[in-house]
């Protein structure tokens, strides 16, 4: 069975990304995302794991991840899983609650998995009219979409005070991974460093942001590489330039967490430049 997968942007839906696929062998690792993650579910199931266990989402079902939220992603059948994805920055989630919804403070979702094929029906609408260039209707129904899941599942994101005293060192060890992405120290040169030991930096790491700082470091990198593709860097440069060794290894990371290769990222950001 083929896996395909197309990821994309419309110019009439500023701030969120499109996603139409059919995966069967692919794994995503953990990874985050800077937008929400709504995902309808067409058949199949997807598996991902989110706040410390294995979520389960069949046809019918939307997958909900917050931003900056550690999850993975696989098969849960042998026949894989087909899905269309929309993902909506912070901002044009924040606009639809104030809106048409009574949450207040910094909107999200409670539970990652709705059983609502009304809801991802909806989804599924807005990339048949993306794909038809009809912006009246892809913007209403995002908006609708998105309004019907957070009346459904919304509530106010918890805030994440740093009050710890590893806390405190997991957040400036982060500051030094985004510094010197390129050129990273190891993690007993960055716990020397910051004045602790590399086990004890790794617990506070992890228990901050959800995966050890190796794991974030790569997230990081493909976040930063998927600024710079977006302004028109060639995947080369920009492997170096956020410290991968060549494209194959940007490459293989970027896959398995955007689940398209960073070529055929770029060339769908171009066509809707070409288009505008």
């Amino acid at each position: 069975m083929d896996e395909r997968a197309r990821h994309w942007q419309y110019d009439e839906l500023p701030g969120v990304d499109l996603l139409r696929a059919r995966y069967v062998h692919k794994t995503f690792v953990r990874h985050t995302h800077e937008n929400f993650v709504i995902a309808a579910i067409a058949d199949g199931v997807e598996v991902f794991h989110h706040g410390g266990g294995d979520q389960y989402a069949g046809a019918g079902a939307l997958a909900l991840v917050n931003p900056d939220t550690p999850h993975t992603g696989r098969a849960g059948v042998p026949e894989g899983w087909r899905y269309g994805a929309v993902y909506p920055s912070a901002d044009v989630v924040a606009e639809i609650a104030a809106e048409t919804t009574g949450l207040r403070g910094t909107p999200g979702f409670v539970s990652p998995v709705v059983d609502d094929p009304y809801a991802g029906e909806l989804v599924h609408q807005v990339l048949r009219a993306a794909d038809e260039g009809n912006a009246l209707a892809a913007d209403t129904l995002l908006r609708v979409a998105v309004t019907r899941l957070l009346r459904m599942n919304g509530g106010p994101m918890p805030r994440q005070e740093v009050r710890t005293a590893g806390a405190r060192t997991a957040a400036r060890a982060r500051d030094v991974l985004e510094e010197r992405m390129a050129c990273p120290p190891t993690l007993e040169r960055l716990a020397a460093d910051l004045g602790t030991s590399p086990f004890a930096l790794l617990r506070a790491f992890r228990n901050a942001y959800g995966m050890p700082p190796h794991a974030w470091l790569t997230d990081a990198r493909v976040r930063r590489a998927r600024r710079l593709l977006d302004t028109g860097t060639a995947p080369s440069e920009a492997a170096v330039a956020v410290g991968f060794t060549d494209q194959p290894h940007l490459n293989r990371h970027f896959s398995r967490m955007v689940g398209v290769p960073p070529g055929a990222y770029q060339r769908e950001r171009k066509n809707v430049q070409d288009l505008g």
